[in-house]
């Protein structure tokens, strides 16, 4: 696969995050929601820090976690780089692909969205506002909106622990960069074999080897 055909696979996986975050940014106020399916709705929550909702504690936590994003883009664009001029696998570059897509999708919201949205506090944001943003450069909060509730409802009296808890599952909202980057992982956990075709025949090399010498001084 060619690096002209991952930036093209980048650049469509961008498109469709940003247009879908800058249209839930402009038409929905913070907590609004549609319902698409029963298991399926459109929810409208911005996240100020990690996966999970996750958030690093003090007054520049948030300016650390966009740093750390920062820097760790630019180790995933060389590995899809270095990748490609090694003629790897084609899995390994679609999914590293996928993988820089959707941490650069989330990387701008972190880095600009503070300063070209105004809040979405009980009223729909404007873009590029003439009375600046609600933040600063790099501290922008993560638009998310994909909901996928597949079950609502109290536990079983009888389970331990949780019997009779109200329960929801699936309860994250997450956004396309995160699709693109679960689907990334998945890819090269479920096809590692054909992901690092050189590193696994090493290993069963080694391995193989260890066996004979093994069965040598048994013998």
């Amino acid at each position: 696969m060619t690096l002209k055909k991952a930036g093209l696979l980048i650049f469509v996986i961008l498109l469709i995050d940003q247009v879908s975050k800058i249209y839930i940014k402009t038409h929905f106020m913070l907590g609004d929601e549609i319902k698409v399916f029963e298991w399926f709705r459109i929810l409208f929550i911005e996240n100020e820090g990690m996966a999970w909702g996750a958030q690093i504690p003090g007054e520049y936590g948030k300016l650390f976690l966009t740093l750390f994003r920062l820097v760790a883009i630019v180790f995933i664009g060389y590995w899809l780089w270095d990748s490609v001029r090694k003629k790897m696998s084609r899995v390994l570059i679609v999914g590293i692909s996928f993988i820089f897509s959707g941490a650069m999708g989330n990387i701008i919201d972190s880095v600009f969205y503070g300063v070209v949205f105004d809040d979405s506090y009980r009223k729909v944001a404007t873009l590029l506002p003439e009375s600046g943003g609600y933040g600063t450069l790099f501290h922008g909060k993560v638009v998310d909106m994909l909901y996928f509730p597949l079950y609502k409802g109290y536990l079983p009296e009888w389970l331990p622990v949780w019997g009779g808890d109200y329960f929801t599952f699936f309860d994250p909202v997450f956004n396309v960069a995160d699709v693109a980057i679960s689907t990334g992982v998945g890819l090269l956990i479920v096809f590692n074999k054909k992901a690092f075709p050189k590193e696994t025949k090493v290993e069963n090399e080694k391995q193989t080897t260890s066996e004979t010498n093994s069965e040598e001084r048994d013998s």
